[in-house]
């Protein structure tokens, strides 16, 4: 009887939480992530802190930008990688998502069927990057922190993260499929 027969693994691993599980769970990772680091979850600000690394790295200066003129953001310059919780915390998300996968036995290489499909998610990335820098995060910073830490714009981001959804598929269909 091998490991994937298992009830525990197939709970676990295989088949799909339910959103009231996927719910408490994200709940659960949120009081941690606030209570360990005394701030709420992000995924995007990171990102422009390794930007400004490697930036700073080449001989670049980031002193006189926006972005990098608060308290938070100039500490977030003075960490490293692993002392950066952040940081740290995405590199947990992506080995946690590649974890899941493998475990879940779904990792595979699909094939491009064409070019259409690397150009839609190409410029879906690029707008989804673009948006959550804009909108000072994104579904997890700006909507999910948000709306847990009882932030109005957390909800008006629900909106609007809704409104784009209905727009975007739209146009995937459209002009991509």
């Amino acid at each position: 009887m091998g490991i994937q027969s298992n009830k525990t693994y197939q709970a676990w691993f295989k088949t799909p939480w339910s959103y009231f599980t996927g719910a408490i769970m994200l709940s659960l990772f949120q009081i941690v992530t606030m209570a360990t680091t005394d701030g709420a979850w992000g995924v995007t600000g990171p990102f422009a802190t390794w930007a400004a690394w490697v930036y700073q790295a080449f001989g670049g200066s980031v002193d006189k930008w926006y972005f990098f003129s608060t308290e938070s953001a100039q500490a977030a310059l003075q960490r490293t990688f692993i002392t950066d919780p952040a940081s740290v915390r995405n590199l947990g998300v992506i080995v946690g998502a590649l974890l899941a996968t493998l475990l879940a036995s779904q990792f595979k290489f699909k094939k491009i069927k064409n070019f259409r499909q690397v150009a839609a998610a190409v410029i879906g990335g690029l707008l989804m990057g673009y948006g959550s820098r804009v909108a000072f995060g994104c579904n997890i910073g700006a909507l999910y922190s948000g709306i847990s830490t009882m932030s109005v714009s957390g909800w008006v981001f629900a909106l609007f993260l809704f409104v784009g959804a209905a727009v975007g598929s739209r146009l995937l269909v459209k002009y991509f499929m």
